[in-house]
């Protein structure tokens, strides 16, 4: 246990912390995104759910998931929980990891020179903060409706539309899923080196994996905004 803690007040320990936590959010985003597409689908033909949008079936399902053991809701929640926890977690040891390669280097180089840099790593911190406080909002919006014009319990499709109807919302999306892209690519692109799967002979495919894997998540969701303001979800 004493190994343990030892390891946490480290700089190598709170980077695995934020790669064990970083697997689990970049797995959320992508079945999040892959459920969302459900939006362009539209209604049952036929069947049980005839006429309902195949989109708002999807999410009662989800909240009816761990039935009859669990209640409605209750998965869904335990899983929000979860989610929260590892994003704290992951909060928390970026800044503490940020905070000890300051104190290892209290007086700042004279000349800034970024040696194999990308605008991704530059913008890593002021991007967190974005998709953090964009996360909120999103809740907010989408999941409890404290800010949204006219939110319908259950009511996914209508409560989508109905927000990015709304432009200066569709551009808080838009620009925030364009933080989270790049946060998404030096993520994936950090996680294997700081998991000790950094070798020269394939680190063009972590390269190539982290790019497929940011961007398909990001036009996915970039998607859905700009479908309702061009007008070709209604």
């Amino acid at each position: 246990m004493n190994g343990f803690a030892s390891l946490l007040t480290r700089a190598v320990g709170r980077k695995a912390l934020m790669a064990i936590s970083g697997i689990v959010l970049f797995g959320f985003v992508l079945v999040h995104m892959v459920g969302n597409l459900k939006l362009y689908q539209g209604r049952y033909a036929d069947g049980v759910h005839a006429g309902q949008w195949k989109i708002d079936v999807y999410g009662e399902g989800l909240r009816e998931l761990g039935a009859p053991v669990l209640g409605h809701g209750q998965a869904l929640w335990i899983a929000r929980l979860v989610l929260l926890a590892c994003v704290l977690l992951h909060i928390a040891s970026a800044w503490a990891v940020t905070r000890q390669s300051r104190a290892a280097r209290p007086v700042a180089y004279q000349v800034r020179v970024h040696v194999q840099s990308s605008y991704a790593v530059r913008t890593m911190r002021w991007g967190g903060v974005i998709i953090a406080l964009f996360v909120a909002w999103h809740l907010a919006d989408l999941t409890l409706g404290w800010v949204h014009p006219s939110f319908v319990a259950g009511g996914v499709h209508a409560n989508l539309v109905a927000s990015f109807q709304r432009p200066a919302v569709a551009g808080l999306y838009i620009v925030a899923n364009l933080a989270l892209g790049l946060h998404l690519f030096h993520g994936l692109w950090s996680l294997f080196q700081t998991l000790g799967w950094n070798n020269p002979k394939f680190n063009h495919w972590r390269r190539s994996f982290a790019t497929a894997f940011a961007g398909l998540v990001t036009a996915g969701n970039l998607s859905f905004p700009l479908a309702v303001l061009m007008g070709w979800v209604k």
